[in-house]
């Protein structure tokens, strides 16, 4: 088994996710409206269309895709899929604001011990999808040594199961 190394590469945070985009100006309007990011200055030395955002933390930079017609289409929603997730104070007010906008999307819900925690998902312009969640709900449980458990069927019911030994033994 590999040895923990901590922080090999003295990482402070997250700076920024890329995304390639059919149209630059479309998906500044929805990371803006939509989300509640705001444009920020990009260095003019770039030869390429793009745009920078930031909110909540993080900048989102838009690419403008050199072959708009070859990026991948919208598909169904997957929460399974490749996402990016936003933390927010009321899913009751994100839904119906979704609703509002006319954006499809789906809701989902996990269980962990009693604790709920909502998701919607939904697609930006291009396809990527967006959570918002109230994951907040969940405590963050570093392992300390265990061995990383997959979230596999086997290893739920594997959980339940020494859960209930657990609580016969009590």
């Amino acid at each position: 088994m590999k040895e923990n190394m901590g922080n090999p590469l003295h990482l402070k945070s997250l700076n920024h996710i890329s995304l390639v985009c059919r149209s630059v100006e479309e998906s500044i309007d929805f990371y803006q409206n939509v989300l509640g990011f705001i444009p920020i200055r990009r260095p003019g030395s770039f030869d390429f269309d793009g745009a920078w955002l930031f909110g909540y933390g993080i900048g989102i930079h838009l690419l403008q895709s050199e072959d708009p017609s070859n990026l991948r289409k919208k598909g169904e929603i997957n929460p399974k899929d490749n996402h990016i997730s936003f933390q927010c104070e009321s899913m009751g007010a994100v839904e119906k604001k979704l609703k509002e906008m006319e954006i499809k999307h789906v809701r989902a819900m996990v269980e962990e011990g009693g604790i709920y925690v909502e998701q919607l998902f939904f697609h930006d312009p291009d396809g990527f999808m967006i959570e918002i969640c109230n994951c907040d709900n969940l405590p963050v449980v570093p392992l300390g040594g265990e061995i990383a458990r997959t979230c596999s069927r086997v290893n739920l019911q594997k959980l339940q199961m020494e859960k209930i030994h657990q609580v016969v033994q009590q």
